[in-house]
């Protein structure tokens, strides 16, 4: 992994926690409030510091769901008139 930053090579690698010690996780903007409280839907967050220029950068923990879920919307999307036209599967 590369300093997004710099491009140095030398990152330490960690984990972000509040100041009670305790991990801060990332929660997609669907899951609700509720389950949030409960820890549910939420992904751990892993934590890189650059040795040079001192960046923080940050990664998420997707499941496998996750990238099945949203990978279906990377790339060019069809149009509105090509969405009509096709048949439902």
């Amino acid at each position: 992994m590369k300093c997004v930053a710099c491009g140095s090579v030398v990152l330490v690698g960690g984990t972000l926690l509040d100041s009670g010690g305790i991990p801060v996780y990332f929660q997609p903007v669907e899951v609700s409030i509720l389950k949030g409280m409960f820890g549910v839907g939420t992904r751990r967050i892993r934590a890189y510091g650059c040795i040079h220029c001192h960046h923080l950068q940050l990664a998420v923990d997707f499941t496998e769901e996750d990238l099945k879920r949203y990978q279906q919307f990377e790339g060019e999307q069809p149009g509105v008139l090509e969405r009509l036209s096709t048949e439902p599967t």
